[in-house]
Parts: C-alpha cells; sequence; structure tokens
C-alpha cells in the first residue's frame, strides 16, 4: 500500500503503466497500484499513440519466460513494441522477436556491489545497469529506489530514470 501510494502522484500524457516483479504479489500489489492511477499489465499488451504513432506495450509477469508466451503477446501487433519485463533475462526472447526495447528493473543494478567482487546478485543474475544490447533489441535496466533482502545499497546508488523515445534515424538500405 505506502509503496502504491508514493505512486499516486504520478502522471504521464498517456497513461502510467506497471508490471510486477517476483516479490510482488498477484492481488494485493497490483490492486493497491491500479487504485493509485497504475494500468498494471500483467502478461497483457496495450496500445498508445504517440506524435500519431502507435506503440505496444507489453508487460509480462516475472513468471512468464516461455518464448511462445511472449511471441503470442506481440503477435499481430502493428505499432513499435515495447517490452515491459521485470527480468532482464527476457532480452534473449525479444532479440528473438525484434524487439526493439525492452525495459527492466530486476537486478537493481547490483544493489551491493563489493570493490574487487562486483555485485554479489551476479553470481545467480546477469547483472546489467543501464544499457545492454542483443542484436535488434535494446534493453535498459533501472537500478531503481528499492533494495532485496538486506535494506541497504553499496556502491550501487538509488536511480529514477526517466526515458525519452525518439524516432530512429533512417537507415540508408
Amino acid at each position: 500500500g505506502p509503496s502504491a501510494e508514493a505512486l499516486a502522484p504520478l502522471r504521464a500524457p498517456h497513461g502510467v503503466f506497471g508490471i510486477l516483479g517476483n516479490h510482488d504479489d498477484e492481488h494485493d500489489m497490483p490492486a493497491a497500484l491500479e487504485r493509485n492511477g497504475v494500468d498494471v499489465l500483467r502478461d497483457a499488451r496495450t496500445r498508445v499513440l504517440v506524435g500519431g504513432e502507435p506503440i505496444d506495450l507489453v508487460g509480462i509477469r516475472f513468471w512468464t519466460k516461455r518464448f511462445a508466451d511472449i511471441e503470442a503477446l506481440t503477435r499481430d501487433a502493428t505499432g513499435t513494441v515495447i517490452l515491459l519485463a521485470h527480468d532482464p533475462r527476457r532480452l534473449t526472447e525479444a532479440a528473438s522477436l525484434n524487439i526493439p526495447l525492452v525495459l527492466s528493473g530486476h537486478t537493481h543494478g547490483g544493489q551491493v556491489v563489493l570493490p574487487g567482487l562486483g555485485a554479489i546478485a551476479a553470481q545467480k543474475f546477469p547483472i546489467v545497469a543501464g544499457i545492454g544490447r542483443r542484436g535488434p533489441s535494446t534493453l535498459f535496466v533501472s537500478r531503481g529506489v528499492g533494495t532485496v533482502y538486506a535494506p541497504i545499497r553499496i556502491n550501487c546508488p538509488p536511480e529514477v530514470a526517466v526515458l525519452t523515445l525518439q524516432p530512429m534515424e533512417p537507415t540508408n538500405a
């Protein structure tokens, strides 16, 4: 509840959208977010028009991993697809589906990064902070403001990211 209330002031011309992470329940958290104006995409797609151009936002749950499930959500999309996937490992599926952009936040950029050892979480998850690429797809991982397990951050400052989409430059093919 308090987390969702903190997000209530968020406003955006085309809506405020969110997805659930692996520490979110499937009932209380989405209900609290929706009460506070966030449209939660749980294995769902929605379309927004930006400058007259369609953008299909596809939001998947942390547990949605199968290529066929993600493909089904993107099938017949006629706009530019942006995949909202809490787990940055979904970049693999996005690249196979030619999805140009994936927005994520699961690894918190490493939360605890020790000198000489690096990110502790990297033993289990690929740690990405900022931009990663695979084939035609670009991934952006926000470090966010939260913590997991230990309520600390070491050498990984909190981050609130504001992204501005711009049209791609035409290629001379």
